[in-house]
């Protein structure tokens, strides 16, 4: 997960109240069961000693949002009298989790939100197109259609200098059609910061357009017959992805001189120099660390934190001080299964 977004999190001032709930709507009375659902979150953040503005600002969003489709799950983060986070979860958790902190419980967000892809869907022939770009949660954000010259675009059996003249001639309609379809392509992949790039319709249309993509885009695109296998695609990316950065980090952490590391005291000292490209956590437990007037200011004791000359030292939970200091230092955030020790791993940005 990238974590540009969370920013404005690490830049407010706490307690934070976090929540991460089921709202499937998929009943009758669902909207009945929200009620009754939300009355519990409420109840156990009280507990907590929630700030009562941020309970009414949570109240107002969750009983207000627009009811999602299908099983859902969603996780909010509040201070003061602002929800400053608002998130669909493509899995829900099994039981609701709350906690009012001092810094921002973001974690959840690495296990229960699908991980976010921007792509552009083509469904092309050698005549037109229609192309839509979705964003990194699957909604649609732009489309247009392309009309390109329809005659002539069949080619002409026999011989003779008519049929060669119409042959160049539809060779040279399908050729400016294609040329227009990679455009249009191109430039709305290029304009919302496409990662991926699904290619549908007959062979013969969509093998002269992928032709001629340009290389940067090319390199990103995969075609399909059918453009209903998008969402499949998109999914299969993702996975990808997850895959390939345990991987990395898997191989980086065998290696002597790899750029990889595990455990809290190795994963603060990378944080706290702004040594971590992507932040891998697992089941951290209730270590705590301490962190300075930053979060990235982190270290696993008070004296160590004292050493580097902080002048304020707070004991959190890691589950939230590592995460925060990840967000503040630009690394991302990634949940594995894989046991790691502490619960927290990082693949580095350099040695």
């Amino acid at each position: 997960m990238q974590t540009t977004t969370l920013r404005p999190l690490v830049r407010t001032t706490g307690p934070f109240t976090s929540v991460y709930f089921e709202d499937t709507h998929d009943t009758e009375d669902a909207g009945k069961q929200l009620e009754l659902r939300w009355r519990d979150l409420r109840d156990r953040l009280s507990a907590q000693h929630a700030p009562a503005e941020s309970l009414a600002a949570l109240e107002k969003a969750v009983l207000n949002g627009a009811p999602p489709v299908g099983r859902s799950g969603r996780g909010l983060i509040a201070a003061g009298d602002s929800v400053l986070l608002d998130e669909r979860l493509h899995e829900p958790p099994a039981e609701p989790l709350t906690r009012v902190s001092g810094l921002p419980y973001v974690l959840p967000l690495t296990r229960y939100a699908e991980p976010r892809l921007k792509y552009v869907v083509a469904s092309v022939d050698q005549i037109n197109a229609s192309v839509a770009a979705y964003d990194e949660y699957g909604r649609k954000r732009a489309d247009d259609e392309v009309s390109g010259r329809d005659h002539p675009v069949h080619q002409v059996r026999g011989g003779g200098v008519g049929q060669y003249e119409m042959r160049e001639h539809t060779e040279e309609t399908i050729r400016r059609n294609v040329a227009e379809i990679a455009e249009d392509v191109t430039k709305l992949a290029d304009r919302t910061g496409a990662e991926l790039v699904v290619l549908a319709g007959e062979i013969q249309g969509r093998r002269a357009v992928l032709d001629a993509l340009p290389k940067h885009v090319g390199q990103i695109t995969h075609e399909v017959t059918h453009e209903d296998v998008a969402g499949e695609l998109a999914a299969a990316e993702k996975q990808r992805r997850l895959d390939e950065v345990l991987e990395r980090f898997r191989g980086a952490l065998g290696r002597e001189d790899g750029l990889a590391g595990q455990g809290l005291e190795a994963v603060t000292n990378a944080l706290l120099e702004g040594n971590v490209e992507t932040l891998l956590v697992s089941d951290p437990g209730e270590e705590t660390v301490w962190t300075g007037e930053s979060p990235a200011r982190v270290a696993v004791s008070e004296p160590e934190l004292r050493a580097l000359g902080e002048t304020e030292a707070h004991e959190n939970r890691a589950d939230e001080a590592l995460p925060a200091a990840a967000i503040v230092v630009g690394a991302d955030l990634v949940h594995v299964d894989s046991e790691l020790q502490e619960g927290f791993g990082a693949i580095l940005r350099h040695r």
